[in-house]
């Protein structure tokens, strides 16, 4: 399992994932608005790394852009 600290910008025009001076930002389409950009990051995230949504949780930042992921069994 890979633990991971991510800044979230939700409402963005396309889905992407950033990474620079080690800190990864992901840019969601979904707004931030009952869970959507949280389901939205976990989806992308299975997605972008080729694992099983269930492998995908969110730690820490449920309410916030910066958020604690954790990943198991990354390809």
């Amino acid at each position: 399992m890979q633990t991971f600290d991510i800044k979230v910008f939700p409402g963005a025009k396309k889905n992407d994932l950033v990474e620079k001076d080690g800190q990864i930002k992901v840019y969601l389409t979904a707004p931030a608005v009952e869970g959507k950009a949280n389901a939205a990051l976990i989806d992308f995230l299975s997605d972008h790394y080729g694992v099983r949504k269930s492998r995908v949780k969110i730690i820490k930042g449920l309410k916030s852009r910066l958020k604690t992921v954790s990943i198991e069994n990354i390809l």
